[in-house]
């Protein structure tokens, strides 16, 4: 079931510009599996919030958590390097990505459905404490606990095929055979302290070595959005992921 539900994905990526005539392009999702009665999850509550959903939340028979990433194209993160704004090839990647998964979640949903099992269909975005700006469903952090990469100073979920891109995530009472977890870190910082990149790349400095003001980068994301308003809801920034070492690639293998 694991390599069906990965041709699915895959597949449907591949297929999804040309249908739905996106100006975006994705280069191959990677995906992860990971049991959703995993105690990490518990830990959530700690790291991100107390009011974090658990897998149980969503369906009280869940099995396993579905996490994948959606690599974004050479040209668009090449568009958000320069300048202090967004690019607008950056501000419709993310608006078109969250689009895509709410579309490939409600696909793998519809699968999952007819081979006689429940899953769920969860945003991409915008299911956050506007207040304390944190999700309560974090597919970054649910991403971790799946395997699919690790963070970065930047905050980031580093994947094998970096961290510009987006994150997505299923939960599903069927039961899939699990992915294996990495200990090795795979930010440089994390490694050896060098690097650093990411830091000066924040145009608001809410971004520090040994800190991270979220509502400091909110507003810079909030800036670009009012600057990007003829694309749709664009509260986006990237100018730590792009340009850097781990952008599109493990930096420290």
């Amino acid at each position: 079931m694991q390599k069906r539900l990965e041709a699915y994905i895959k597949g449907f990526v591949k297929d999804y510009p040309n249908i739905k005539g996106t100006i975006t392009k994705w280069g191959e999702p990677l995906i992860t599996f990971c049991d959703a009665n995993n105690r990490e999850f518990e830990k959530l509550k700690k790291v991100v919030t107390p009011e974090h959903s658990m897998p149980r939340d969503f369906l009280p028979d869940a099995k396993t958590i579905i996490a994948y990433f959606l690599p974004f194209e050479e040209a668009v993160i090449k568009s958000n390097i320069k300048g202090i704004e967004s690019s607008k090839e950056w501000g419709v990647a993310y608006i078109e990505t969250n689009k895509l998964i709410y579309d490939l979640n409600s696909y793998i949903f519809n699968i999952i459905k007819e081979l006689g099992y429940e899953a769920t269909i969860i945003p991409a975005t915008h299911n956050f404490d506007e207040k304390k700006l944190v999700s309560q469903w974090s597919h970054r952090h649910v991403a971790y606990i799946a395997g699919l990469g690790k963070f970065g100073l930047n905050n980031m979920l580093i994947t094998e095929k970096g961290c510009c891109g987006r994150v997505g995530s299923i939960v599903t009472s069927l039961k899939i055979e699990t992915t294996g977890f990495h200990n090795e870190e795979y930010c440089i910082y994390k490694v050896n302290g060098g690097c650093k990149k990411c830091v000066k790349a924040c145009v608001n400095g809410s971004l520090q070595i040994d800190s991270f003001n979220r509502h400091k980068c909110y507003e810079m994301c909030l800036y670009n959005d009012n600057n990007l308003g003829d694309i749709g809801v664009a509260d986006v920034c990237g100018k730590c992921t792009v340009g850097m070492p781990c952008s599109t690639k493990i930096p420290t293998r």
